[in-house]
């Protein structure tokens, strides 16, 4: 069975760690958003078995960074984590504005205000 490895990362390790992965054969898996004291982004990347995961802890006001630059299939994962949980994911290659989900309430997963 293969290895599981977590790196915390700050946001601005996001795209260097991304093109590091890229160049070493990983692919990437899911990219994952919750709400634990705060926003936790969790990137995951397979290569020959081994999942390796990159995990930020951010602020709501925090910017990150898109990675659909160099996994051009990370847009649909961003902009869904942009429009349900209000992450502010700067430039997304093929960026829906929030109009990807008809959705009635707008960033419905966003639990801080329930949390306050």
């Amino acid at each position: 069975m293969g290895q599981q490895k977590l790196d915390i990362i700050s946001p601005n390790e996001l795209l260097d760690n991304t093109m590091r992965l890229k160049n070493a054969g990983y692919r990437l898996v899911a990219i994952s958003c919750t709400f634990k004291n705060g926003i936790e982004l969790t990137y995951s990347f397979d290569e020959s078995f081994e999942l390796l995961n990159l995990r930020l802890n951010i602020d709501a006001d925090v910017e990150i960074e898109s990675i659909s630059c160099i996994y051009p299939y990370a847009f649909l994962y961003e902009n869904e984590i942009k429009e349900l949980f209000g992450v502010n994911i700067q430039n997304i290659s093929v960026d829906f504005n929030n109009n990807l989900y008809k959705i009635a309430v707008k960033t419905p997963f966003n639990t801080k205000e329930e949390n306050e």
